[in-house]
């Protein structure tokens, strides 16, 4: 059996249709760039996380350009960020001038871990990016506390987290703003780059809109710096698509997660991902911890089974940001985890017998 890590193409079948319709009217409009697919998918989104604004834009990594450059994070301000995360959530504060600080990660969550965060604030400290890893929020009251305990703003990174949950409430309006990403393999992806920017914050939003039309107020007043952060409208007309089938994916999703708990619980050469009590997983990753890692690795790439290492390399021992002075052995829980991760294939297609197979592939691997 050949098991992809990730396959898009069961899911396009399922809607081609629609998604042929919709694109075609993009194209037979003429408007390409923003516009009414854009603007309803914005309106949309923002309903499902219980927003107020959602600013659609080219990448997640320009929505976390975009929600630092907003509350005017600039050269000389420092940014908390987590360090085992994707190094787009860094490049949010480099892009703006600033400087990433580093918090290692709560060993069961994988997310930055809270007890950690308030030794590495100075009177440089600006914002905490809250990032939700692997599709489960993170614990963000204590954020929260320590972020206004110390004057500094708190932002979040959902790039992996559509409609997951905090306390039955949806990420992505709890900090000031949030950054969404829709690249291919999310949990709702487009056909190519897009992001988004989502707030409660009037004024944000308007910055925003903005910055991302090269500082327009109207054609040709450019009112502030801006960029070219815009969303295609083909991508809105997709996204809006598939939007409507995201609450199902979702659920599909946290079955196959549970297929796996159900099949792997007893293996003690594996940990299983924890669920925290205060999140509702999304599942974007169901990432293991393996004994051998590398080893099983190749094993189920014999076995025709595709797998994923998110991330391998912790932030800070990234070539990128050896200018920051810091060395292995900082971060001690992301390092660890960095030699044990293993994603298994995971979207809400996978068939039953799909799972069974990369399960006991994994027992064949690790005989009782």
């Amino acid at each position: 059996m050949n098991i992809q890590f990730l396959d898009l193409k069961p899911q396009y079948t399922s809607i081609q249709g629609e998604i042929h319709a919709s694109i075609q009217q993009v194209l037979a409009s003429g408007s390409f760039v923003l516009g009414k697919p854009v603007l309803d998918f914005e309106n949309r989104f923002s309903e499902a996380h219980s927003v107020k604004h959602c600013i659609g834009v080219s990448s997640g990594t320009d929505a976390n350009h975009l929600s630092l450059s907003m509350i005017d994070i600039g050269p000389g301000d420092e940014v908390i960020i987590p360090v085992n995360t994707f190094i787009a959530t860094a490049w949010g504060a480099t892009l703006c001038g600033s400087r990433p600080v580093f918090v290692d990660c709560h060993p069961e969550s994988y997310n930055i871990d809270p007890l950690k965060i308030e030794r590495a604030i100075t009177k440089k400290t600006k914002a905490i990016v809250a990032v939700h890893l692997y599709g489960q929020a993170t614990d963000m009251q204590p954020l929260q506390e320590i972020a206004r305990r110390h004057d500094v703003h708190l932002v979040e990174d959902a790039a992996q987290a559509h409609l997951a949950e905090y306390n039955g409430k949806k990420v992505g309006g709890i900090g000031i703003s949030a950054a969404f990403s829709f690249y291919p393999g999310k949990n709702l992806g487009a056909y190519g780059e897009a992001g988004a920017l989502t707030t409660n914050d009037n004024e944000i939003a308007r910055k925003a809109r903005m910055f991302r039309d090269q500082g327009q107020s109207e054609k040709y007043h450019h009112d502030s710096y801006g960029h070219n952060y815009r969303m295609e409208a083909i991508q809105g007309a997709v996204l809006g698509v598939k939007l409507k089938y995201l609450p199902q994916w979702t659920a599909q999703r946290r079955a196959v997660a549970g297929k796996y708990r159900q099949l792997l619980g007893d293996l003690e050469q594996v940990s299983l991902p924890k669920e925290m009590p205060y999140a509702k997983h999304v599942y974007h990753l169901f990432v293991i911890r393996a004994r051998r890692r590398d080893d099983l690795k190749a094993f189920l790439e014999q076995k025709g089974i595709g797998t994923g290492l998110h991330y391998p390399i912790p932030l800070h021992l990234q070539k990128a940001f050896q200018h920051l002075g810091y060395k292995k052995g900082d971060f001690p829980v992301a390092e660890k985890a960095a030699d044990e991760i293993l994603s298994l294939p995971m979207y809400p297609e996978l068939t039953d017998q799909q799972i069974e197979y990369v399960c006991d592939s994994i027992r064949e691997f690790y005989p009782q």
